[in-house]
């Protein structure tokens, strides 16, 4: 398989993980369901841009990547703090198994996305030509 077309799936996967989260954290108090939330919006449809319409361009994998950070902070904040970590009460609630599953998940395909992303950029750079890396005279020292 491509890795262009893995970085889509996996970038496909963590956007509709993150907004089951952020529902689920809506849902349980974690955050507040205003009209704050609604800055998520512009932020998912500039990384699904960045996904679908900007593949294999250097704008949209620099997108994928931020998108991919940002979902990889999901479960660490999590972990650490509301929810899931220290004096949780999650463990006790109806839908535990989802809310860590999504957490679980969204790590998982936001670090593979990340991982993809630097294993992108390191292909691409072993297909240039050595001159084009390093200028005269330097190469490297």
């Amino acid at each position: 398989m491509k890795r262009s077309v893995m970085l889509t799936i996996t970038s496909l996967l963590s956007i509709l993980l993150f907004t089951f989260h952020l529902t689920d954290d809506i849902v349980r108090g974690f955050e507040k369901g205003g009209v704050s939330n609604l800055t998520a919006l512009p932020i998912f449809v500039v990384w699904l841009y960045g996904t679908l319409v900007l593949a294999e361009r250097r704008s949209g994998y620099i997108i994928i990547l931020l998108g991919s950070l940002l979902g990889l902070g999901v479960p660490v904040i999590h972990m650490m703090g509301k929810g899931v970590g220290v004096g949780g009460n999650i463990a006790n609630s109806s839908g535990a198994f989802f809310f860590v599953w999504t957490l679980i998940a969204l790590g998982v395909t936001a670090l593979f996305s990340v991982e993809d992303r630097f294993g992108t950029i390191e292909s691409a750079r072993n297909k240039l030509p050595r001159a084009m890396m390093w200028p005269e005279g330097t190469h490297g020292n």
